[in-house]
């Protein structure tokens, strides 16, 4: 598919009589009323149209924007995916609505479903204080994703590498009386990797504001 601008050009023609000594003064007194808007020319007047193409070029699709970000995902160790930064891309790589926090000093967040515990997703990750003592838990499938000035982005490489540590390692969780324990999976239990994830080829939207989540 090509881009063609087209001219469209209407021809109209009107003969007036005029009483001059030469051609020349003849067309130049016709050429003078004509500026001076004695002689209209309108529909009536109207003897042809003529097309001609006067450009051409290609398309230039617009692809859609993509980032890539961390997934993580319970008993399984994180992968490295690329995203679409729309709304509906971070829903389904969570598989439903979103909530965003903000747990390190680092620019990232983890972008989770919102009702995962609620809906009983498997638990993923915890989440430790300085001290190390877990006061969350992540249920389901959830996101590392860098912060841009308005918007998620991708993680730098040093980010990436960062977080892919700091939760590689799956782990399960033990109840001991009203605590909670998380323990290492053995890596001879961690599941497969899955297929990376990759964007949908959709037109290209505004990213959704994170602090709107």
């Amino acid at each position: 598919m090509k881009e063609y601008d087209v001219k469209i050009t209407e021809t109209l023609e009107k003969t007036v009589t005029v009483e001059a000594k030469s051609r020349a003064d003849a067309e130049e007194q016709v050429r003078s009323a004509y500026y001076n808007s004695e002689y209209i020319l309108d529909s009536e007047n109207f003897i042809g149209v003529e097309f001609g193409t006067t450009e051409e070029r290609e398309i230039q699709q617009e692809q859609a924007e993509t980032m890539t970000v961390l997934l993580v995902k319970p008993h399984m160790y994180p992968q490295q995916v690329q995203i679409g930064c729309d709304l509906e891309d971070l829903q389904k790589a969570v598989g439903g609505d979103i909530e965003a926090v903000y747990p390190f000093n680092e620019p990232v967040a983890l972008v989770m479903h919102d009702e995962g515990k609620i809906m009983g997703k498997d638990l993923n990750r915890a989440l430790r204080d300085g001290d190390g003592e877990i006061y969350d838990i992540i249920a389901g499938d959830f996101l590392v994703v860098g912060l841009g000035e308005e918007d998620f982005s991708s993680l730098s490489p040093e980010l990436m590498k960062q977080f892919e540590e700091h939760f590689h390692q799956p782990e399960t969780f033990v109840r001991m009386g009203r605590s909670i324990m998380a323990l290492p999976l053995p890596d001879d239990m961690v599941k497969k990797e899955d297929a990376p994830i990759k964007a949908d080829p959709a037109p290209r939207k505004s990213s959704p504001d994170r602090d709107a989540l």
